[in-house]
């Protein structure tokens, strides 16, 4: 079968049309269920006086949202340095300890568990102790922060690193590579998609950390984040506000998890399979 063929150009213009459809469509629908759930959501708010009191209308909360913009904003950045912090502190901890665990079986059998038991328990429990024995409140609320969003990375590096090609090991070894030459070349590149896996849904956990870490701390003043001012909102009745500080905490989760998923693209774009465009 050549180019000119009429089945090879059907064939092609198949293809180029679906891949417009997917282009207009991984935008369209999206918007399309944005305006959507914001119809339904100004109709439900309107449809009793008694509801449109507790449940803002979304012009309501835009306003708000306005008009405390300086304030939510401020809240909003105390928000984000507890979740870039610990998101950083968990990809440091977790690689580093990860890399012991596959370079020592003892060392993963001593620890490991107490990662597992850190996870397992709801952090809402742990929180109390960490405030009795930590003082400094941001260091409070960034090791809980910390906790959630470290098992991820360290779970899935370890399962990266472990699962390299045992056929390529045993070449480095048979070259004399050292034990660091492996690591680095082999073991790691190997490693790299499972991390990235993982960093996808720590980023969304350090940020439900930071939150959930606020509400328990009640941080408050200039130094809180948007979980107190939910809290506030709440005890003053100012729905308004509370809606606008809860759509700011969507936003950054989606932004979050968006900068991680473009992070895994970039990086395994041309060699995994994952990530490899396929015609269809």
């Amino acid at each position: 079968m050549t180019s000119t063929d009429p089945v090879f150009d059907a064939d092609e213009a198949r293809r180029a049309r679906n891949r417009r459809i997917e282009a207009v469509a991984r935008w369209a629908l999206p918007l399309a269920v944005v305006v959507l759930t914001l119809i339904g959501w100004d109709w439900f708010s309107n449809s009793s006086q008694t509801r449109g009191l507790i449940f803002p209308e979304p012009a309501k909360v835009w306003t708000r949202f306005l008009a405390d913009y300086p304030m939510l904003f401020a809240s909003l950045l105390v928000t984000l340095k507890i979740t870039f912090l610990a998101l950083g502190i968990a990809i440091i901890g977790g690689v580093l300890l990860a890399i012991l665990f596959t370079q020592s079986r003892f060392a993963e059998l001593v620890f490991f568990p107490y990662a597992v038991v850190l996870q397992v328990t709801p952090i809402v429990s742990i929180a109390p102790l960490i405030f009795i024995y930590v003082q400094d409140p941001l260091a409070r609320v960034l090791i809980c922060a910390w906790i959630v969003a470290f098992f991820p990375i360290l779970s899935n590096t370890t399962l990266g690193l472990k699962s390299t090609d045992s056929n390529l090991r045993d070449l480095y070894a048979i070259y004399g590579a050292s034990w660091w030459q492996t690591l680095l070349f082999l073991q790691l590149p190997s490693a790299l998609p499972y991390f990235l896996g993982g960093l996808r849904i720590a980023g969304g956990l350090a940020l439900i950390g930071a939150i959930v870490a606020e509400y328990v701390a009640g941080i408050s003043g200039s130094g809180s984040g948007l979980a107190f001012r939910i809290l506030e909102a709440s005890y003053r009745l100012n729905y308004p506000r509370m809606f606008a500080a809860l759509i700011m905490i969507a936003l950054v989760g989606v932004i979050i998890f968006a900068a991680t998923s473009f992070l895994s693209w970039f990086f395994l774009r041309k060699w995994h399979e994952s990530a490899l465009k396929r015609e269809s």
